[in-house]
C-alpha cells in the first residue's frame, strides 16, 4: 500500500509545482520580465509544454489570453485522473 500512497504523493507534488511554475508564469507575463533571465528560461520550459496546445485555440480577447485559465483546468483533471486511477489499481491490490 506504501507504493501506491508515494505514488499519489509523486503526483501531487508534480502538480503543484506545474501549478506555481504557471503562476510564476502569469506574473512574469504581468510585470514583462526578461525573457534572458535563466529563471524566466526556465519557467518557460516549463510551462511551454502545457500551454502550447491551449495556444492554438481561440482563447484570445484582446490582450487578454484565457489560455492559461484552460491550463490549470487540464491539470487539475489530469491530476484528479491519475489519482482516482492509483486509488482503484490499488484497491484491485487489496
Amino acid at each position: 500500500m506504501f507504493i501506491f500512497e508515494s505514488l499519489i504523493w509523486l503526483v501531487n507534488t508534480i502538480c503543484f509545482i506545474l501549478y506555481i511554475a504557471l503562476i510564476i508564469r502569469i506574473i512574469m507575463s504581468w510585470v514583462g520580465a526578461d525573457p534572458y533571465n535563466e529563471i524566466a528560461q526556465l519557467i518557460y520550459s516549463i510551462t511551454e509544454p502545457i500551454l502550447a496546445p491551449f495556444r492554438a485555440l481561440p482563447l484570445r480577447i484582446g490582450a487578454v489570453d484565457f489560455s492559461p485559465i484552460l491550463a490549470f483546468f487540464a491539470l487539475r483533471l489530469v491530476n484528479s485522473f491519475l489519482v482516482w486511477f492509483i486509488v482503484r489499481v490499488a484497491g484491485v491490490f487489496m
